[in-house]
């Protein structure tokens, strides 16, 4: 094989280093917004306007004019169920006619479930407070059978970030707020598919990418507070990932064996900004009322960048979206606070550019949630949301060995069907 076959073939493979782009998450792709059970029993609708630790992931600011310090932990159980379907999928063979891609034609529940941890302290020094947080934004893991229809889009998947928030607001005034962070991030990546052998006699080749890497990104907001009122604004920057890591080739036969090898690959992409403007408004002694919406920039997660020695760029096409949200915060007494809230997600991927890695559609959140506070400085958090997602096709057709005589085309036709998450999350925050 030529210089321009072998990339060719191991670009086939670092392509699908799509890890990024996680399954059916709970905010928008692969972002996972559980960073607070106080605020996801509200359906994470006024965030970015409330005050303490339990929002600092949404607004630096929130931890401005604290007396003394709070910390908080938090944990989510995460509950994915569904089914990826095949509706037709072809691959084309060299100098071979269309057939069925085979293989077992319903995928069942192929995201994992597990726990997202997170958490946060805080000091205040007058009007400076400093905080830092640690989340876990961007963390999945899919696990497809080896005879799935999907199998040479998507086998195993494993994505962990770990996000580190150090953070320090100001209160210039009785009423306005403003605060600056670092967000510190690491990725670790482990994500594999097969490879379709050139006769469909042939057992499939296989696979696996790992990578990892650490990077920067900011975040900046205000906040103004009057009386029942309490307006925050902030930004999250997008942050440019590069992972270092190898891919590993193996199974090829006949023409394609002398690609099996372990080569050092990097990949370069970058993960979404965020612009939150949330509102609370405090209308009885008993009753508040959230509203929030979140501008998320996906377009920054336009292509895959691949760099020596393959030295190539893979389209992802993600375009920016939304998501709203509103609830309400309702005092029972002293020790009970019980709330509620909806939260409407648009998807950034799109129809033509969607695969089994990404089975990602519109959702409806509606979430419930409590606090008991055990003594006016300790207070325990439960949530639990129930996560619909919407029927979407799966239809991103790929092609192995891609600009070579072996050029094999996977046409992929497929849909996400029955598609839900359960969230159950337990938290506490203690002032000291």
């Amino acid at each position: 094989m030529n210089t321009k076959t072998n990339r060719a073939i191991l670009a086939c493979a670092v392509s699908f280093i799509g890890m990024a782009a996680a399954g059916s998450a709970h905010a928008q792709a692969f972002y996972l917004q559980e960073q607070s059970v106080r605020g996801q029993g509200r359906a994470f609708s006024g965030e970015g306007a409330d005050s303490g630790v339990d929002s600092l992931w949404w607004n630096p600011a929130s931890i401005a004019g604290m007396e003394g310090g709070e910390a908080s932990i938090h944990g989510s159980y995460i509950r994915p169920r569904g089914e990826v379907v095949d509706k037709g999928t072809v691959i084309v063979r060299p100098g071979q006619a269309g057939a069925s891609v085979g293989g077992n034609s319903v995928s069942k529940n192929p995201i994992n479930e597990g726990v997202v941890p997170s958490g946060a302290v805080a000091y205040g020094f007058g009007p400076v407070a400093f905080g830092l947080m640690v989340s876990s934004p961007y963390s999945f893991t899919t696990d497809y059978d080896s005879d799935s229809w999907s199998r040479y889009s998507a086998d195993k998947t494993k994505l962990r970030t770990i996000d580190i928030q150090p953070s320090v607001a100001l209160a210039l005034s009785n009423t306005l707020s403003i605060g600056a962070a670092v967000n510190v991030e690491h990725v670790s990546a482990t994500l594999s598919n097969y490879l379709p052998n050139l006769s469909p006699l042939q057992a499939d080749g296989h696979q696996t990418l790992k990578g990892s890497g650490w990077d920067v990104g900011w975040s900046v907001g205000a906040q103004f507070h009057e009386g029942p009122l309490q307006l925050g604004l902030s930004y999250k920057s997008a942050i440019k990932h590069k992972l270092d890591g190898t891919v590993t080739i193996e199974g090829l036969q006949g023409l394609l064996a002398s690609q099996n090898r372990t080569v050092d690959a990097t990949a370069q992409f970058s993960t979404p900004w965020m612009i939150i403007g949330s509102a609370r408004a405090r209308v009885s002694p008993k009753l508040t009322l959230n509203a929030q919406v979140v501008r998320m920039g996906w377009s920054e997660f336009d292509s895959i960048d691949l760099g020596a020695p393959l030295n190539t760029s893979i389209p992802e096409n993600y375009r920016n979206s939304w998501t709203w949200a509103v609830g309400f915060d309702y005092d029972l007494s002293p020790q009970w606070t019980v709330r509620a809230g909806v939260q409407r997600g648009i998807t950034p991927t799109q129809n033509g550019n969607r695969d089994a890695r990404v089975p990602d559609s519109n959702r409806w959140n509606f979430s419930t949630g409590a606090t008991y506070s055990v003594s006016p400085k300790f207070h325990i958090d439960a949530a639990a949301s129930y996560i619909k997602f919407k029927d979407a096709t799966i239809d991103r057709t790929t092609a192995a060995y891609a600009g070579t005589a072996v050029q094999t085309p996977i046409v992929v036709n497929g849909e996400l069907q029955n598609a839900s998450a359960l969230v159950l999350s337990l938290g506490a925050r203690v002032g000291f």
